[in-house]
């Protein structure tokens, strides 16, 4: 039973298998069995490969056995199509718009488990360029927070360099006002005399100042130092929301060019590989002598032919004997004088009755 399903995988005629000899029939067998096994790889490749786009289990499968049933019907057909003529040139000929056609499904199918095979390492490839992602996400990111927290921080500095600046010369007032009071600077005169009272006034007055200063300033940046964590927390919020894209960058493209980046002799092997299982039953039947199926069907299909081109030229002389003949029977018609005297007389009639109908209407008319 599993003989005779490959010689029907294989679209051989099995009428005529029958007729021939084991070999001939186990030869067909193979091919079959080449062509089956090829949809069967097909199927488990493009299963792979939708299941790693759509994440579906059951989804892969369907989409799977459709495709490999598609690939059993064009290997089946591109067998089945090549005839053994005993001219290597013309079967070539024959057989090479097929050869290109195998050369593509065998890309189609290889190029799937490829992906599996080299899973680890593809996995290894999509992490750099995920962390080389993140970096990248960050950073532009970064440019567009950055220069608003820079220009913040500017703020704050210069609120607090005002009030540096501002304490800076209340406390020189205050060690001029001390000295003047010690007699060590200003009027060199010991107590706290008239010039001590200005210079206390003054430093009392800056102090004043630097106390409005030290609240409006600290307001300030207060409310600076809150834009800042909003733009901070925001940045990270950004970042949040956009690393999951990054961590979902895995698909079938990103898998296909992340294998492109491996070395290119292993994946070139896994092709041949494929390509000779694809190929193999066409030039299994190529190189293989004609044999006693092929003259069979040849026997079958030359004496079908020469039926229909007998029938075709049967038809063709009668209808040329047909035409002779009604030529012949018009032409000795054509010279009685009794066929002749009737259709006259018809013809008579027919012109009266036109006659009175039209003088019947010319008469209704008026």
């Amino acid at each position: 039973m599993l003989k005779q399903f490959f010689i029907i995988c294989s679209g051989s005629d099995t009428d005529i298998l029958e007729a021939c000899s084991k070999g001939e029939q186990n030869k067909y067998a193979g091919i079959g069995a080449t062509v089956f096994f090829t949809a069967v790889m097909a199927f488990i490749a493009a299963s792979y490969a939708l299941y790693t786009v759509f994440d579906n289990l059951f989804i892969a499968i369907g989409f799977g056995v459709v495709w490999g049933l598609l690939i059993f019907n064009l290997d089946r057909y591109i067998v089945s199509t090549i005839k053994k003529t005993g001219h290597l040139t013309d079967e070539l000929l024959q057989a090479s718009p097929r050869i290109i056609l195998a050369v593509i499904i065998a890309i189609v199918i290889s190029k799937p488990l490829e992906l599996k095979i080299f899973e680890k390492e593809i996995n290894q490839v999509l992490l750099e360029q995920k962390n080389e992602l993140t970096l990248a996400n960050k950073n532009q990111i970064a440019e567009q927070f950055t220069p608003n927290i820079e220009g913040l921080n500017n703020d704050i500095t210069t609120l607090q360099q005002q009030i540096d600046t501002k304490e800076a010369e209340v406390n020189q007032l205050y060690d001029t006002y001390i000295a003047e009071a010690e007699g060590t600077a200003g009027s060199k005169l010991l107590g706290k005399g008239p010039v001590y009272k200005e210079k206390r006034d003054k430093h009392d007055a800056l102090l004043a100042e630097l106390q409005l200063l030290k609240a409006e300033n600290k307001a300030k940046i207060t409310a600076t130092e809150t834009q800042i964590a909003t733009l901070k927390s925001d940045y990270e919020n950004q970042i949040e929301t956009t690393q999951p894209i990054i961590n979902n960058f895995d698909g079938l493209m990103a898998r296909v060019n992340a294998l492109g980046k491996l070395p290119w002799l292993p994946s070139f092997f896994i092709f041949l590989l494929f390509l000779a299982i694809e190929t193999s039953p066409i030039f299994a039947k190529l190189l293989s002598s004609k044999s006693a199926y092929d003259f069979k069907l040849e026997d079958q299909e030359t004496a079908i032919k020469t039926n229909v081109l007998q029938n075709k030229n049967q038809r063709e002389a009668l209808l040329k004997t047909d035409y002779a003949i009604n030529d012949r029977i018009y032409n000795d018609i054509e010279k009685e004088d009794e066929l002749y005297t009737y259709k006259r007389k018809k013809t008579r009639e027919l012109m009266q009755l036109q006659a009175d109908a039209f003088f019947k209407h010319q008469k209704d008319a008026f």
